[in-house]
């Protein structure tokens, strides 16, 4: 099997569909010898920050020297960022490999397995080829019914902060979606909280309580913000002092605080992680397209904020970073987000939007976010192609020295950095 076959054959038709349940996850790794029972894991379940919480957790624990798995999504660029090995994707070889390996299995089920599940399987067979030390394990959409579930006795689990998404398939209440996440805590397994909302704290104090755990709030620990400027954030928290990280974005602060929060667990559960290589793997940590700076002249910034608490976070940003100027933003949205709130929280902060239609057949017209914009008192333009509209909008930042924020989602963050690229703004 070829990359280019593996990668076909993951995201073929038969695998589609997101239908919660750990039956189909569990009878493939049965067939294949349950291969996640052979490993270390750290379960990281949230609705915003489980990214950039993974992100320095592999960073760290592989700045202590351990040999990390790290499994995200959605991925960036290139799908095989979903599965890292000591920070580096998996090979297009090592990837139609492990592909290879579990394809028997899933066509032999009567019950097709979905795609998610398929990758899940994919990196775990992958991180035990590689013998790795601790695999930071991210959810999907949820948490107790997630393939990521299947896993027994992590070192720790990690619930990051829980607001309205995905309400669908995880509840109309921030309590219910509380309680779909909190169905990663596993008996005995510590819990570490990196919200704030009292509700959903509540709920997942009650589930750690009831499965014997210890409960972790990084809320409960004071910290100071010591700067937040172009360079990164620098913290003190508790007994960690000057901690630094490259991260932009007044939401870094609550993650690292977690983050922190997680390392002193781990240190409890017998992973040596000196204060060396805590500084250093935070310091060395990078995590695309969160309020991420993209280009110097003129100045561009992408966020992949999607939901509307990732809009209120992102939109506290630029009032942080940029309090005396309105932004231009570059944005789409898909038309099932609650994108009138999102125009609400945004239209104050900005002087001129760009919108396009993203790559996904659940987006909205271009022409119709444009509008909304309009109506809220935005001067606005639809734009027909990403190119289109990202070079009308940096023309408008160059001209009138505006900053630009390209916001939406993860997968619209790879069509305009590829569109910045094409014009020499960034390089690959």
């Amino acid at each position: 099997m070829t990359y280019e076959q593996a990668l076909e054959y993951i995201h073929s038709v038969v695998w589609k569909g997101s239908r919660p349940g750990l039956a189909r996850i569990t009878e493939l790794l049965e067939k294949l010898n349950n291969p996640q029972n052979g490993l270390r894991f750290i379960h990281i379940a949230g609705t915003n920050g489980k990214g950039s919480n993974s992100a320095m957790l592999e960073s760290v624990l592989r700045a202590a020297g351990y040999k990390t798995g790290l499994f995200v999504s959605p991925y960036i660029k290139h799908f095989n960022e979903r599965i890292c090995v000591c920070g580096k994707p998996i090979s297009d070889g090592d990837l139609a490999a492990a592909t290879e390996i579990v394809r028997p299995f899933a066509q032999s089920m009567a019950d097709a397995p979905t795609e998610f599940e398929l990758i899940t399987a994919i990196g775990l067979v992958h991180f035990l080829k590689e013998k790795c030390d601790v695999v930071v394990l991210e959810t999907g959409m949820g948490g107790r019914l997630d393939s990521t579930n299947v896993i027994r006795d992590p070192l720790a689990c990690v619930i990051t902060g829980i607001a309205m998404d995905h309400t669908a398939f995880l509840g109309d209440t921030v309590e219910k979606i509380a309680a779909e996440k909190a169905g990663i805590v596993k008996a005995g397994c510590p819990v570490i909280w990196g919200g704030y909302d009292k509700g959903a704290r509540a709920v997942i104090e009650n589930k750690a309580r009831e499965m014997g755990s210890a409960f972790f709030a990084a809320e409960d620990t004071s910290m100071t913000v010591k700067e937040m400027t172009f360079s990164g954030t620098l913290v003190d928290y508790g007994a960690h002092t000057d901690v630094h990280i490259p991260l932009l974005g007044t939401y870094q602060p609550q993650n690292l605080a977690t983050v922190l929060t997680t390392l002193d667990v781990l240190r409890t559960r017998g992973l040596s992680i000196s204060k060396e290589a805590e500084l250093a793997g935070l310091a060395a940590v990078r995590w695309r397209g969160r309020f991420e700076k993209l280009c110097d002249t003129p100045l561009i910034f992408s966020d992949g904020a999607h939901n509307p608490e990732g809009i209120a976070a992102a939109a506290k940003g630029i009032r942080h970073y940029f309090p005396d100027r309105p932004v231009a933003l570059l944005t789409g949205v898909m038309a099932d987000k609650d994108y009138t709130d999102m125009v609400a929280t945004l239209a104050p902060l900005t002087c001129r939007v760009f919108t396009l239609t993203p790559n996904n057949p659940r987006s909205l017209a271009a022409a119709d976010y444009a509008t909304v914009y309009q109506k809220a008192g935005v001067e606005a333009s639809a734009h027909d192609t990403v190119e289109e509209a990202v070079a009308a909008a940096v023309a408008y930042a160059r001209e009138t020295g505006t900053p630009l924020f390209s916001l939406g989602s993860l997968y619209m963050y790879v069509e305009v950095t590829d569109a910045l690229e094409k014009m020499g703004l960034i390089d690959a």
